[in-house]
């Protein structure tokens, strides 16, 4: 593989990690796929050890991602249908507002549905900040995985 094929596939990788921080971008996914255009272009013993084991992380990422931030929000106590609703919100708030208008959108959609539904602001506010770090963990636990696979192919390059 040539250097600028090395630095496109890296180059698709550092899309993967900013889709991590980016709603809507497959990050993994898009990680994974520099990978495995990688591993078919080097067509080495190393390059296919290195996408098994990149298979491996993201896909125990991908549990992990669904099943820890779920005890938190189930400890929250906020329904789906308001996690829902908060989502919907976000989306409603990007098209107002470009951008920084998703989240704010989110963030306010989902104060706003536990207010009303807990009726006070100290439990709505509580309430909302356990799912918000709820939602952080699960990005935290991507971006970690993500970062493991593009930092082991790194050094699978430097090496191979």
């Amino acid at each position: 593989m040539n250097t600028w094929q090395l630095i496109a596939v890296g180059l698709v990788m550092l899309l993967g990690l900013i889709g991590v921080l980016v709603p809507g971008i497959p990050g993994p996914l898009i990680v994974w796929a520099g990978v495995l255009w990688w591993t078919l272009t080097e067509k080495s013993a190393l390059a296919w050890v290195v996408l098994m084991g990149a298979t491996a992380v993201l896909l125990l990422n991908q549990a992990l991602k669904w099943l820890l931030p779920t005890r938190n929000l189930r400890a929250a106590g906020a329904p789906y249908r308001t996690l829902f609703l908060a989502g919907a919100a976000g989306i409603a708030g990007f098209f107002v507002i470009p951008v920084i208008g998703g989240p704010l959108g989110a963030l306010g959609g989902l104060y706003l549905l536990e207010r009303v539904r807990l009726g006070s602001h100290g439990d709505a506010w509580a309430s909302t900040r356990t799912v918000m770090r709820a939602i952080g963990l699960s990005v935290l636990i991507e971006l970690l995985a993500c970062l493991l696979v593009v930092g082991t192919w790194v050094g699978a390059v430097i090496t191979g």
